[in-house]
């Protein structure tokens, strides 16, 4: 497993419109850019590979959502005004059309930038699956249902709902749902200070960022996935049963020439676990320049 540590560079990027993206930066401010898009109720501060990037020659760019960690809040924000949000960034810092990864429920926000044409190559890390899209119906735990339910009938009264959680439950719920092979990730002890860390950090400015991220990936996505014409690659772990109820295959199926793969005796700590490979196969994805 590759270990976690503390960014090499970090900062605020003002946008056109006056807000700020918090990031943090891992690799040689040289390297090829890699834009990262974190899981659910985290932020620029946890990021993966800090071994891996230096050897592959990757700058690690891991970007706060508006309204966690260290970015503006922007209420009623959509998929399509964080694709703009990363483009303005992109451009701001000379990044060109970069390397993405999506990891978690930051997966369909890296979707949303590949179909908009802001990134080059993707991929996607245990991602977020779209749990609203009808093939999923009967195949959700009846809690998911609900709640998928509800962001369908009131998004304000699931986002309300969304806001009552906290970096604690956050932690909890990630402890009691994944199988052995990601606890003895999560539980080691410098990944674990790195990760609640990030779990307070992305609450610093109160719930509403999480809870709006989760209204968005719990509903219908209303990304036209046959857009996208940058690579893809899908990664999932044959023991993650918490991301996708078919491990991504029916995602993969609606994206144009995506890559599924599915890793043997692995969770959904991919990104930690099997980051060289992750970051490797991205870069080889890549237009020549």
């Amino acid at each position: 497993m590759d270990i976690v540590t503390a960014p090499a560079r970090a900062g605020r990027q003002e946008l056109p419109d006056g807000r700020m993206l918090g990031w943090a930066e891992w690799g040689p401010p040289g390297g090829t850019p890699v834009l990262c898009v974190p899981g659910a109720a985290t932020t620029r501060r946890l990021g993966f590979g800090a071994t891996a990037v230096a050897r592959l020659g990757v700058r690690l760019i891991s970007v706060d959502r508006p309204g966690l960690g260290a970015s503006t809040p922007a209420p009623g924000r959509t998929f399509t005004d964080f694709a703009e949000d990363m483009r303005a960034f992109a451009r701001l810092r000379g990044l060109g059309r970069p390397a993405m990864v999506g990891h978690s429920q930051g997966a369909p926000f890296a979707l949303a930038c590949a179909a908009a044409g802001v990134a080059g190559a993707l991929a996607v890390v245990s991602g977020a699956d779209e749990v609203a899209a009808p093939h999923f119906a009967g195949a959700l735990p009846a809690e998911l249902r609900g709640l998928v339910d509800l962001t369908a009938a009131d998004p304000g009264a699931a986002e309300e709902l969304f806001a009552r959680f906290s970096p604690d439950a956050m932690w909890d719920l990630v402890m009691t749902s994944s199988p052995e092979a990601d606890l003895a990730v999560y539980r080691e002890p410098g990944f674990a200070a790195a990760y609640r860390a990030a779990l307070a950090d992305a609450f610093a400015q109160g719930p509403m960022g999480y809870a709006r991220d989760t209204v968005l990936a719990m509903g219908r996505w209303g990304i036209d996935l046959r857009s996208v014409t940058a690579p893809v690659d899908l990664w999932y772990g044959e023991l993650d049963l918490t991301h996708s109820p078919d491990q991504g295959a029916a995602l993969a199926a609606r994206i144009p020439g995506a890559v599924h793969h599915r890793v043997p005796r692995a969770g959904g700590a991919l990104l930690w676990t099997h980051a060289e490979e992750i970051l490797g196969a991205l870069l080889g994805r890549l237009p020549s320049p």
